[in-house]
């Protein structure tokens, strides 16, 4: 009975242990193939193509597979894609995060969600998507077999999307919604219109509703939205303002500083649009800080004692200064202006006025109340003015050691500026200004 039992016990070992070789055996002689998910990608570059044909809205875009997040994708061996079950959670992937958050209106009216008319993971070096045709060709392809080996990270995905329409004709508009794919999403969007004339569209973010081929109107009111609330929002110049208000607290004194300072950002605005500007890395900061300058040079009058008949001179030059910074708020969206660039540049300065009106409507009353019932006039703008200096002073600073960690060539700048009519005409006025502002102190100190 013993020896029955030891004989039995030795089967069942020998049964568990050859399963357990052939099982080793059987992995070992073929590939490995696991799952992987991922988390949100650092920065990610979008491209796609929209084209309106027919009946059918053709939407083709290429975006890393690794922003296909929380989807697991098949893989072989130490990381390769397994393109041959790969389909499924592609197509999964790229309606969860491309085909569903894209909302795209015809007339106004939001259109269904899509249907993948095709999709391929495609290796990094393939440069298909620098046209629509090589784009449409790249779709089109058989998938890639495993014996291509391509780490999953570096595969590009490669989507078909259409959409059912009423007319190519019709106006189209676009709210991408790809913001979510990595911290930081640049998207580069040409539209094929029917007419043949190509607009290609690059932002970072979420832009919002964005029209594809803006009417007039349609430009007028988003960029007179975009001027008021980039003057709402821009702490620095609704601090200049408040310099310009507290020696003189009444509307009407206002008008042709207001004005001066209009004309003024206007003329740089548009010349940054139309790139008469120096096109460096270190420019922007190097304005950034003479907007901090000017802030302290106003407040520091104040403080002193204002020479208000001059002021629309003071304003004039350094709302020059100002245009430039709001030419930067525009370099991205200035794209969505389509065929109305210069009326959209317009259109923003009516925006940016429109935020000032309001401003003043605010702070004129509140300083006026202030130094008739709390504090005397010259120690309430004296304490006002200190106030805006010591942090515009931080501002300076601050901006400064920006600036200095670029090498600028100043002897280079004069010589850009010099070459160009723009710049001449820059220096012009400011030659202008100090003449004026030099022979008016001369009349002052004589009377």
């Amino acid at each position: 009975m013993i020896k029955t039992k030891s004989v039995f016990f030795e089967s069942v070992k020998i049964v568990i242990l050859t399963t357990f070789m052939s099982l080793t055996v059987t992995e070992l002689a073929s590939p490995l193939t696991v799952t992987v998910s991922h988390d949100t990608p650092a920065d990610v570059t979008v491209q796609a193509f929209l084209k309106p044909e027919g009946n059918t809205l053709h939407f083709i875009v290429r975006v890393p597979l690794t922003a296909m997040q929380d989807i697991n994708f098949p893989l072989v061996g130490p990381g390769f894609l397994n393109f041959e079950k790969a389909e499924p959670m592609l197509r999964d992937g790229a309606m969860l995060w491309v085909g569903q958050p894209v909302k795209i209106y015809e007339n106004g009216s939001l259109l269904d969600y899509p249907e993948i008319l095709s999709i391929r993971a495609s290796l990094p070096s393939n440069r298909s998507f620098g046209t629509y045709e090589g784009a449409l060709e790249q779709t089109s392809k058989s998938p890639l077999s495993n014996d291509v080996q391509l780490i999953w990270e570096q595969a590009m995905l490669d989507i078909h999307f259409q959409y059912p329409i009423q007319s190519a004709t019709s106006e189209f508009s676009i709210h991408p919604g790809l913001d979510r794919l990595a911290s930081r999403v640049m998207t580069v969007l040409k539209f094929l219109p029917p007419s043949g004339e190509e607009r290609a569209l690059m932002y970072t973010g979420d832009p919002g509703l964005v029209t594809l081929d803006p009417q007039w109107h349609q430009a007028t009111v988003q960029f007179i939205k975009s001027g008021f609330y980039h003057i709402l929002g821009g702490i620095d110049h609704l601090l200049f303002i408040l310099c310009l208000v507290i020696p003189f607290r009444r509307l009407r004194g206002l008008i042709p500083v207001v004005t001066s300072f209009t004309v003024a950002h206007s003329i740089t605005l548009i010349a940054s649009s139309y790139g008469f500007v120096p096109d460096t890395l270190w420019f922007p900061p190097f304005v950034e800080m003479l907007i901090a300058l000017s802030i302290i040079y106003m407040a520091i009058e104040n403080i002193i004692g204002a020479k208000l008949q001059r002021r629309w001179i003071v304003t004039f030059g350094l709302g020059l200064i100002h245009g430039f910074g709001f030419s930067f708020a525009l370099s991205e969206s200035i794209q969505f202006a389509g065929r109305h660039l210069i009326l959209s540049l317009l259109s923003f300065n009516v925006g940016v006025e429109l935020g000032q009106i309001l401003v003043l409507i605010a702070l004129i009353p509140v300083l006026d109340f202030l130094f008739r019932v709390i504090v005397k006039e010259n120690i309430g703008s004296i304490l006002i003015s200190a106030i805006v200096l010591h942090t515009s002073w931080h501002w300076f600073t601050t901006r400064l050691e920006i600036l200095n960690e670029y090498a600028v060539d100043w002897t280079s700048l004069m010589e850009q500026f010099l070459r160009s009519p723009f710049g001449a005409l820059v220096l012009l006025l400011i030659a202008v200004i100090l003449a004026r502002a030099i022979v008016y102190r001369n009349k002052t100190t004589v009377s």
